[in-house]
């Protein structure tokens, strides 16, 4: 059973890719096992930890990690694809390598750009990464 990991961020060009998976899931032999990952960038700044405890900062990131997968499972239900949903947190290019290696995925799927700042660049900087430190190939959806 192939293995794909399913990045997403929640804007659009994620999405178009959510939607690229489901129009071309019926095309495989058996049904992926597919991994829907939402990173979130860590809070580093030493003046926030001092008044938020750990507990604290991990119920944050999984409230906007679940905000930002919420359409991305919508789309996947809705096509019947069954998906492990994870949300991690760090740099978000190396996390998305990493889960991948971790999970076993043979194949990652992914919107061109997110929600940088940089919304003009042909290539996002966090899919750069992912292509160029992947050891698995990597699909990029426009």
């Amino acid at each position: 059973m192939l293995k794909i990991l399913l990045p997403t961020d929640g804007s659009d060009d994620a999405l178009r890719a959510v939607r690229y998976l489901t129009e071309h899931a019926p095309l495989y032999r058996e049904a992926p096992e597919v991994h829907l990952l939402n990173v979130q960038l860590p809070i580093a700044s030493g003046a926030v930890k001092m008044f938020i405890s750990q507990e604290q900062l991990n119920d944050y990131y999984r409230e906007e990690g679940v905000k930002s997968l919420k359409q991305a499972r919508a789309l996947l239900d809705t096509a019947g694809i069954t998906y492990r949903h994870h949300i991690g947190v760090g740099e978000l290019g190396a996390t998305i390598v990493d889960y991948a290696t971790e999970k076993g995925c043979e194949l990652i799927v992914m919107g061109s750009r997110g929600l940088g700042a940089i919304k003009g660049a042909m290539l996002g900087s966090v899919a750069m990464k992912v292509v160029h430190h992947a050891q698995v190939p990597v699909l990029l959806v426009r």
